[in-house]
């Protein structure tokens, strides 16, 4: 099945060989050298790391060393041929650096230099680190802890781990540039985030937005205009594997049998259309709907939904779930990120959570802190364990992914994988453990169906989310922890007491003792909005990365000062206060693409 990621196109990952110009016998007895640093720096990558369809990275290596501006010209004139979109400059000694530095100021760069005492290749580290700091083209400093020989070859775990964190951070920002945010509808009861600011897509991220409007939808399964033999196949396979649950609506507000099965046919039709909107799907051209194929090359989307929407027609919930789930009737597949109310600023979010691990992402309201006072007054039950200080209580119909059950296994324990590591066993474990409820009729008038399910305890996890702040621009929240499980009988006492016909995922955050993170009820009383986004994994410090490559600061973080890897440059803007400095540099930068 389509997606927006055209494999034959995939951005790569440029290695920048660079050496000391000097013929005559410094330039000769370092071209092994160099050149095998890049060649071993390549292939590391490329082992370790996956584009989001599962394929490895690709790496390109300049053809030569670059000792001066001519070979970095050579070697730019290469890299824009191969669609790079990251670049990693490495060395063994000392280089001249405004010569050989990478000046393309979109792409994402860092230099490793490496650290012998043959060679400075360290001096030329901390040389090339201020041209670009001087020329305003910030750059990731890798530089390993211990003394190695020059003959050697490996690469430190140090040295490797900076890699790796640079190059997903980097990869991702080549991923999102060019791409469009499908817009569908406007906005949903005053949600800010689902006002879509179409200048921050564009200057911060390179993504233009495409707003298309909700009858789009309408017209297109009134009039046919999606493919009849995946319906077919799509309608069989949710028949088989989609259970309804209880109704949870009164009786004077049930819906007839007649009108839910109509809902489902419709909601089915609402995702294969959503799709061919992000994507495009070649079978439409065969119907005769040419422009339709096309789709519109969106690597996220939203959808309003409320009220206009779903007053009248089945809500997004089936759609929205589906969609971001990494399987469907056609099998495994990469999830679209997809917001629900077409809270854009949380699927901003769910795409940066989804790049970096290529999993996908649990979309939800930040609901509710339950304190143990009130969940043992409510229900008897005494927290304890990571759960001692309190529990917040992710909880929204719609995009949340069905990986979220987690049914999935990773060394014996709960997990959420990229799609190409998921068992079919583990995939039917997901569909088993969720069940489908009619909507409360009192919310969506117009019917749809609503996921339930409840996240397995002990699984790491990062909440995260983009907030815009006026005269600032974005600004982004994190907060690392855990998934907990409740006693069943405590779970549906709190549960009920919201909507217990949507997934639940109890979240404890990691308590440092000060400011946000000074307790679970500060982290969720500095929350910024309504949404946040739970990514599996205590991916802080890759956000925090990735975040300082599009000049986006962080405000609220419980990820250690050690973890934390950012350009150089930010030195400069403060080092101890690293928040404050983070913000002085993103305001100094700039927008990536401003």
């Amino acid at each position: 099945m389509k997606t927006v990621f055209n494999k034959d196109n995939m951005p790569k990952i440029g290695i920048r060989p660079t050496i000391d110009g000097r013929l005559g016998g410094v330039r000769e007895s370092l071209e092994e050298q160099t050149m095998n640093q890049a060649k071993a720096t390549a292939a590391f990558i490329s082992e370790n790391l996956c584009y989001p369809d599962g394929s490895a990275v690709e790496c390109v290596i300049s053809d030569s060393c670059i000792g001066g501006v001519a070979e970095a010209a050579a070697c730019a004139d290469k890299f824009r041929k191969e669609n790079v979109g990251v670049s990693l400059t490495v060395t063994p000694c000392w280089c001249y650096g405004s010569e050989t530095m990478d000046m393309d100021p979109h792409t994402p760069k860092a230099v490793w230099g490496f650290n012998g005492t043959e060679r400075p290749g360290a001096v030329y580290l901390a040389a090339a680190l201020a041209g670009h700091t001087q020329k305003g083209l910030p750059a990731f400093g890798i530089y390993g802890r211990d003394v190695m020989e020059s003959s050697d070859t490996s690469i430190p775990d140090d040295v490797a781990h900076k890699i790796l964190s640079f190059c997903r951070a980097g990869i991702s920002v080549a991923l999102m540039r060019g791409k469009s945010y499908l817009s569908l509808g406007g906005t949903s009861m005053g949600i800010a985030g689902s006002v879509v600011d179409p200048d921050f897509f564009q200057d911060y991220l390179g993504i233009r937005v495409e707003a298309v409007d909700m009858t789009e939808l309408a017209r297109r399964f009134e009039r046919g205009i999606y493919d009849q033999e995946e319906y077919d196949k799509a309608f069989a396979w949710v028949k088989k594997n989609c259970p309804e649950g209880k109704d949870y609506n009164s009786a004077e507000t049930q819906r007839p049998r007649e009108q839910l099965d109509q809902e489902w046919e419709t909601s089915i039709k609402m995702a294969l259309i959503t799709r061919d909107l992000m994507v495009g799907n070649e079978k439409l051209a065969e119907l005769g709907y040419g422009e339709e194929a096309l789709g519109r090359n969106a690597i996220c989307g939203g959808f309003q939904g409320q009220r206009q929407w779903t007053d009248h027609y089945p809500n997004g919930d089936f759609m929205e779930a589906i969609l971001t789930t990494s399987f469907d009737w056609n099998g495994k597949r990469a999830p679209y990120q997809f917001a629900t109310e077409n809270d854009a600023l949380n699927a901003v979010t769910m795409l940066f959570g989804h790049l970096l691990t290529n999993t996908a992402q649990i979309f939800a309201d930040l609901r509710t802190y339950w304190s143990p006072d009130a969940v043992k007054r409510v229900s008897g039950h005494e927290l304890s364990g990571a759960a001692a200080d309190g529990l917040l209580h992710l909880i929204n119909s719609g995009p949340a992914a069905l990986d979220g059950t987690g049914e999935m296994s990773k060394d014996g324990k709960p997990a959420m994988k990229p799609h190409w590591e998921i068992t079919d066993e583990e995939m039917q474990a997901c569909l088993d453990s969720t069940t489908w409820h009619p909507s409360i009729t009192e919310y969506f008038p117009g019917g749809g169906m609503s996921t339930r399910y409840k996240t397995k305890g002990g699984m790491p996890a990062t909440i995260a989310r983009l907030n815009l702040v006026k005269g600032l621009g974005p600004a982004l929240q994190i907060a690392e922890g855990v998934t907990v499980e409740l006693p069943e009988d405590v779970h549906n006492v709190l549960d009920d007491r919201t909507n217990p016909s949507w997934p639940t995922t109890w979240f404890c955050p990691t308590i440092t003792g000060s400011g946000a993170f000074r307790d679970t009820y500060s982290v969720m009383n500095n929350w910024g909005a309504n949404h946040c986004v739970m990514s599996y994994g205590l991916i802080g410090a890759d956000l925090i990365t990735l975040a300082s490559m599009l000049r986006i600061p962080v405000y609220m973080h419980n990820v250690s000062e050690e973890r934390i890897f950012r350009p150089s440059s930010w030195n400069a803007h403060g080092t101890a206060d690293t928040e404050g400095g983070d913000f002085r540099a993103c305001d100094n930068y700039g927008p990536l693409y401003g």
